[in-house]
């Protein structure tokens, strides 16, 4: 077990990484100005518009603020050496934001993105077995998202609720899950996407109608991955740092997100539609397409001009329009969704379960979990308060990831040939 002092030392390092990185608001700073919209559609998506963030200064010094991180880092190696475990936990993070400061003084520039593919990746990048690219995934996906037929698989969701009812539904919904939280779920105007989680609560964009697997969606990605790993984090005794996210735990969290998506069945085709989109997107820029053209591939999937216009916005928030280099903040869902599928087979697979538990202790990374398990075992991390059921009783999930981890070794092609083999003699076959 850790001492006392140790546990001190990475309580009051905690608290001044958190007091560090409060002003520094990554989507706020890219944040384009009103009347973008209406020039684009105006000018007939003929004309690319003119971004400034001259009315977006950051809130701090930046120079300064970098000074702040380094001397941090130096007083994490004086205080718990240059190789302890959860101190190079929090000297990475102090990087990281490092790196977003940097990042968002050179807005506008092709310099941001060298700076989000070193935060958050890239499309182009190879997964995990060394061999398979990111933009495989989109491919594939793409094929098999476009061959589904949603009205054939069930009830299909209209958007009949509005934001006030979404609100009020997410209320009790989330009151129950954080029974012992004062959350606060609320209409807002002011954000992108459609809801939003921060500290102790959640926006909903108002003035806009929802079908009830988007609240469902709302539930699981928003309230018990997001709200819920900050509560998480909060609620350490210690390591406080957990509690927020640099952009390192960006891939974990979307992913950790669309994962609990799924296995609540919340997930659906056009869902996974919209996320694939993002990602096909996010190559397609960063191949050279510019923003009008990110735009008309969104106007060709069947969206409305101002719905085209925001999703691809996303894509080049802060980046140059011109294309080559954009934000790739949104290849996390996928990307994280794979890479953690991944970690829960192995996990399962190696014997090593009581890692899973630690994805929801706070905003992490999957290399520092075994980490986070050392230091529980030592009593300095605390195993998370609030966990969805799927992840309180892992039965059901380790019978889905061995079957799953069975049925990879047999080949859908070759499955599909032997059915079509045995057609001729199948006797409950329709002649044609």
């Amino acid at each position: 077990m850790k001492d006392q002092k140790y546990k001190n030392t990475i309580l009051d390092l905690s608290l001044i990484l958190n007091e560090l990185q409060k002003p520094i608001q990554i989507l706020d700073s890219v944040k384009w100005q009103e009347g973008v919209d209406d020039f684009i559609i105006k000018n007939n998506f003929k004309e690319l518009p003119t971004i400034s963030y001259d009315n977006r200064p950051l809130k701090y010094d930046p120079s300064k603020k970098l000074q702040e991180f380094k001397e941090l880092r130096l007083k994490i190696s004086r205080e718990l050496g240059p190789s302890d475990p959860l101190g190079l936990i929090i000297a990475r993070n102090c990087m990281q934001y490092e790196d977003v400061i940097r990042m968002l003084m050179v807005r506008g520039k092709p310099q941001f993105y060298d700076y989000s593919k070193k935060l958050y990746g890239s499309a182009n990048e190879t997964m995990g077995d060394g061999k398979t690219k990111l933009s495989d995934l989109a491919k594939i996906m793409s094929k098999l998202l476009d061959s589904l037929n949603e009205n054939m698989l069930g009830e299909n969701f209209e958007r009949s609720m509005t934001s006030e009812q979404v609100v009020d539904e997410l209320k009790g919904r989330l009151g129950t899950y954080f029974k012992d939280e004062k959350i606060k779920i609320k209409l807002s105007d002011g954000i992108i996407s459609d809801a939003s989680a921060g500290s102790d609560y959640i926006k909903i964009k108002s003035d806009l109608k929802f079908s009830r697997k988007d609240l469902d969606i709302f539930e699981v990605h928003e309230g018990w991955v997001h709200l819920g790993t900050t509560l998480n984090g909060q609620t350490q005794p210690y390591a406080k740092w957990l509690a927020k996210g640099p952009p390192c735990s960006t891939v974990t969290q979307e992913g950790l997100a669309v994962i609990m998506e799924l296995f609540n069945f919340a997930l659906f085709p056009r869902r996974a539609k919209r996320l694939n989109d993002r990602l096909v997107a996010c190559q397609m820029a960063e191949n050279g397409a510019d923003l009008l053209q990110v735009i008309e591939f969104f106007r060709n999937k069947g969206q409305a001009d101002s719905q085209a216009i925001k999703n691809a916005s996303r894509i080049f928030r802060g980046a140059p329009l011109t294309g080559g280099t954009p934000f790739t903040k949104d290849i996390a869902y996928l990307k994280g969704f794979v890479m953690i599928y991944n970690f829960m087979r192995t996990s399962i697979q190696e014997g090593k379960v009581d890692l899973i538990p630690f994805l929801f202790a706070g905003k992490v990374t999957l290399e520092e979990l075994p980490t986070l398990k050392e230091y529980h075992d030592l009593g300095v991390i605390t195993l998370p308060k609030y966990l969805p059921p799927q992840i309180k009783d892992m039965n059901g999930l380790a019978i889905w990831m061995a079957f799953s981890s069975f049925l990879d070794h047999m080949r859908l092609d070759d499955i599909l040939k032997e059915n079509r083999n045995q057609e001729g003699t199948n006797p409950f076959r329709k002649a044609s």
